[in-house]
């Protein structure tokens, strides 16, 4: 990897952010403290990883990445405006009626919306059956599976771990958000989910953990999991910070859905300006 690459994936990962909380201000609440975590992964899913064409969001060659943890969606549509795919001028809408940006994802309104998500621990099971047509089809795509740590407390996420595994599934990559914070309280608190790598492990899956904030690593483990030679799926487990960017956030003891105080957005926007990579406006 290049500097020059990583600078290009910062100012993504930044541009990522600030969609995220120009949405948010939208509604007065939202998803944010997942929004700024998991952007970094975004950003080298969006900007470097995916086999995409934004002007043809259905083309039959493309990546499909599986929103599986649906209350994502302003992160995720903060990635599709980034990557082309939604025109930035449709921001403002998310939220209302009739927006093609609804605050959960919805599969039949956004373009690049794979999947309709958020009955957790759905997602991987939908990447296991079109991971396993692609191949019928002889069709060289990848699936993507971004779920959140909460969904490792699904049964059906490990069903279909297990079936991903027997049935060999080198085209099917799962990327898991562990932030440690689900609506009920800490994630490993709630359900205790470590030694989680060990476990992927043992269900056959070529597994990687890394910093999720950190984009070289972020990067590296990207390509090293579409690169692997192993006859199997692979997982990557991304350690993230809920709020990452806005300090203010960062240390907020419930940021699992938070409701930000109006002075407080532009404050959020003013504390990611001053951090706001070289040449990311250009």
């Amino acid at each position: 990897m290049s500097h020059r690459q990583l600078e290009e994936l910062a100012a993504a990962a930044w541009r990522i952010r600030r969609l995220a909380v120009r949405m948010g201000e939208v509604q007065g609440q939202g998803y944010i403290g997942q929004a700024l975590g998991y952007a970094d992964v975004l950003a080298v899913a969006y900007r470097h990883a995916l086999k995409l064409r934004p002007a043809e969001p259905r083309w039959e060659g493309r990546d499909r990445f599986l929103l599986s943890h649906g209350h994502y969606a302003i992160a995720h549509y903060a990635a599709l405006i980034e990557a082309g795919v939604i025109p930035e001028s449709e921001l403002e809408s998310y939220g209302a009626d009739d927006s093609r940006l609804p605050m959960s994802g919805m599969a039949t309104y956004t373009p690049g919306m794979e999947m309709s998500g958020g009955s957790l621990g759905q997602g991987l099971v939908i990447g296991v059956g079109m991971a396993l047509a692609l191949k019928h089809k002889r069709n060289p795509a990848f699936v993507y599976n971004s779920m959140s740590d909460g969904e490792l407390d699904e049964g059906s996420t490990w069903e279909a771990a297990m079936a991903a595994a027997h049935h060999h599934l080198d085209n099917l990559i799962c990327l898991v958000d562990i932030n440690n914070q689900q609506a009920d309280g800490p994630s490993g608190k709630v359900l205790g989910f470590e030694p989680l790598a060990d476990k992927w492990a043992a269900f056959g899956w070529h597994v990687q953990r890394v910093d999720g904030n950190h984009l070289a690593a972020v990067l590296a483990a990207f390509d090293a999991a579409r690169a692997c030679a192993e006859n199997r799926p692979r997982v990557i487990l991304f350690d993230t910070l809920m709020g990452k960017g806005v300090p203010f956030l960062e240390t907020r003891e419930k940021n699992h859905f938070i409701r930000v105080e109006a002075p407080e957005w532009q404050q959020a926007l003013a504390v990611l300006d001053a951090a706001q990579p070289e040449g990311a406006l250009a």
